[in-house]
């Protein structure tokens, strides 16, 4: 498969026409084509069309334009290296724009050849229905901690217009939705979101559904995003002890951070050969060393280490540590 592959341009470009070879480009993304479909007003509505630099050659992005004022493309990374990835991020401008549109991003590549890559984007921006603000952001948040945003929802038109249902991505979202006006033509609801103390860790960027009884516009997508920060961190997240014989002892640091003074209780690990050092100081700032001696078994190595501390009830946070093991090449 052309992805699995990497090619030198030098050489592709002497084998293929003119015209084919102006495709190189092309390649690189995973899709030039988008449709955001129906989206309230004032809705945020963002796409990344992700690409992949699969050439020997760094790929350079010169600019990239919209044939629409209804979208706005910015690069995310104009430099890519061999299997770099980057993307080209479509905003549709919802605020600015109703009815249906569509417009082309064209990217131009100056190196390591002179080329240009068509992208499309097309949707309908409904005008009768309005979010403010346009998406849920939870920005950062504690893990174990709950959070919440309110969003109003404005639309405008028939009286009998109504919010039936919304779907969520996940068991860690809670959704109300609260009628506050309906009359004259004018229909409002409150929306609240929280976000709970069970959600897991890391960046989220997921979409919540509203079903609507209006059969123009079944569902509304409103975009919820966030990041879910754990109490404590381990770094590296991935221990690398490296290629080592039989016998052969290690010793590696992690570095163990907290919000606020912990304890570490316990430090262990699936295999046998590690040994560890931590005090049983409350701090913020725990140094672990981890020495290791690698067993008989020749292979590659990959365990995990678990760190438990007296945050909450009793958290365990962890890292994977790595290994080779193999005899000394003879000379």
């Amino acid at each position: 498969m052309l992805r699995r592959a990497i090619y030198g341009l030098s050489f592709l470009l002497l084998l293929t026409s003119c015209a084919a070879a102006a495709e190189w480009a092309d390649e690189m993304f995973e899709t030039r084509v988008h449709d955001f479909q129906v989206v309230a007003r004032g809705a945020e509505a963002v796409f990344d069309f992700s690409l992949e630099n699969i050439y020997v050659e760094d790929a350079h992005i010169a600019s990239v334009r919209s044939s629409c004022g209804c979208t706005t493309p910015t690069i995310m990374k104009e430099t890519l290296k061999t299997w770099d990835k980057g993307a080209i991020r479509a905003k549709f401008n919802t605020r600015s724009f109703t009815g249906k549109k569509s417009a082309t991003i064209t990217v131009v590549f100056d190196q390591p050849y002179p080329a240009e890559v068509q992208l499309t984007v097309s949707g309908h921006i409904r005008s009768d229905v309005v979010f403010q603000p346009g998406r849920v952001d939870f920005s950062e948040v504690d893990h174990g901690s709950s959070a919440h945003q309110t969003i109003i929802i404005r639309y405008a038109g028939r009286n009998s217009w109504r919010v039936t249902d919304v779907e969520t991505p996940g068991d860690h979202y809670q959704v109300r939705i609260t009628e506050t006006r309906r009359g004259g033509g004018r229909v409002e609801y409150q929306m609240d979101v929280e976000l709970t103390d069970a959600a897991p860790p890391g960046y989220f960027a997921e979409t919540v559904f509203l079903k609507t009884n209006d059969a123009r516009l079944v569902q509304i997508p409103l975009n919820v995003s966030g990041r879910v920060v754990p109490r404590i961190t381990v770094s590296p997240a991935s221990l690398a002890l490296g290629v080592l014989k039989p016998g052969q002892k290690v010793t590696k640091q992690l570095v163990i951070r907290g919000k606020e003074p912990f304890k570490v209780t316990k430090v262990s690990s699936e295999l046998e050969g590690f040994s560890f050092k931590f005090s049983d100081l409350s701090k913020d700032l725990h140094l672990i060393p981890v020495t290791f001696v690698a067993p008989e078994d020749m292979g590659d190595m990959a365990t995990k280490i678990f760190i438990e501390t007296d945050q909450g009830n009793g958290s365990t946070e962890g890292c994977v540590a790595t290994a080779t093991i193999r005899e000394p090449s003879a000379n």
